[in-house]
């Protein structure tokens, strides 16, 4: 239940996927830790130690959407941040790296991502959190086994690679191999 910490880094998209399914779930039992425990949790793990483990973290989150009023929207502080990286990324790849290859698949995936905004009513959000949303929308389509059209999947696809690209780079950007001021 509790992502390995190291997923964080390894594959940051994956990461923040989970962490929405996570923030879903905690909405969907309305933030009852109880129901949480009780239903989830306890289920799941018959050790009281790595039960406590869990309930330690979940308690975090929900007391986090609870004081942050994340009832119904909104993404954890650590989701935020880690966004804000993204971002910074994103506009750093573009401007400063001049990443021709980057620039190239945000190109690619210009108009389906600006299609993906208006029809998900997200046209004042960031390119990378859309893309992050997309991306989340079709977990949820693939775990409610609905269908997808083709020209849906061709435009999850393009986000898919953009998006994978871009969780490279921040692999390679948190080990200090991205050289940000070599032009």
């Amino acid at each position: 239940m509790r992502p390995n910490p190291a997923l964080q880094n390894e594959n940051v998209a994956e990461y923040l996927l989970y962490i929405f399914q996570i923030e879903a779930l905690v909405r969907t039992i309305d933030l009852d830790l109880t129901r949480l425990e009780n239903e989830l949790l306890a289920p799941a793990f018959t050790d009281p130690t790595q039960l406590e483990h869990q309930l330690t973290w979940y308690r975090a989150i929900v007391t986090e959407m609870q004081q942050r009023g994340l009832q119904k929207e909104g993404h954890l502080d650590q989701v935020d941040e880690i966004l804000m990286e993204l971002i910074y990324l994103h506009n750093t790849l573009l401007t400063i790296l001049n990443d021709e290859k980057y620039k190239g698949l945000c190109e690619h995936a210009h108009d389906a991502l600006q299609a993906f905004k208006v029809k998900s009513n997200m046209a004042n959000r960031h390119d990378v959190e859309v893309l992050l949303h997309a991306m989340f929308m079709k977990l949820q389509l693939k775990m409610k086994k609905q269908e997808i059209s083709a020209e849906t999947e061709s435009a999850f696809d393009l986000f898919r690679i953009q998006l994978a690209y871009l969780s490279k780079n921040y692999q390679r950007m948190k080990a200090g191999e991205l050289n940000f001021v070599q032009n």
